[in-house]
């Protein structure tokens, strides 16, 4: 049995859970997320204020879907309760950040203003111009949106400039050097 899928989900308070046969709705402070579930699983919710995602049968790809699906209810329940945020920073000289109506601006050292909208369910936010966070109930759009504006001027290994997720370590190389 898998050791992810046979975890029990806490249900926080102020989150709640709409179990159908074929949909599981997650309702709460910060929004709602409604998610199909796949044929080979069940949702069953607990006395005890939790979920527990089940297998219908033995099959494979019901045990590959049930830790992958236990995992996506938990994130379901994280994120209409906490959210879920990233952060970027930019590195390099002239290299800044703005928002204009819900519009990500970015100055990279392009010929050109890079910029980019906020799709529904996400915010951005900029601080001191070099710090972007992204903040959203799902966690695959926050993740998704964050890799796109990295990957506009992702940073370059021999001065590390461009732009890095919070924390991220660059190994910077070596340069030519001269005979």
């Amino acid at each position: 049995m898998s050791r992810i899928g046979k975890q029990l989900i806490r249900i926080p308070s102020g989150v709640n859970i709409k179990l159908t046969e074929k949909n599981i709705l997650v309702k709460g402070p910060k929004g709602e997320i409604e998610r199909s579930i796949p044929s080979c699983l069940s949702v069953v919710e607990k006395e005890d204020n939790s979920l527990q995602v089940l297998r219908k049968n033995e099959d494979i790809s019901s045990r590959e879907m049930h830790g992958l699906f236990r995992s996506l209810v938990s994130n379901m329940v994280i994120g209409t309760s906490k959210g879920f945020t990233k952060i970027l920073e930019l590195k390099g000289v002239g290299y800044k950040a703005n928002i204009d109506k819900k519009a990500l601006n970015l100055a990279l050292g392009f010929s050109h203003p890079v910029r980019i909208e906020a799709p529904p369910g996400i915010e951005l936010s900029v601080e001191n111009n070099t710090i972007i966070k992204i903040n959203g109930i799902e966690k695959e759009k926050v993740g998704l949106i964050a890799q796109q504006i990295r990957s506009i001027k992702p940073p370059e290994p021999y001065k590390g400039k461009g732009i890095l997720y919070k924390a991220e370590v660059i190994q910077l190389k070596v340069g030519k050097s001269s005979k």
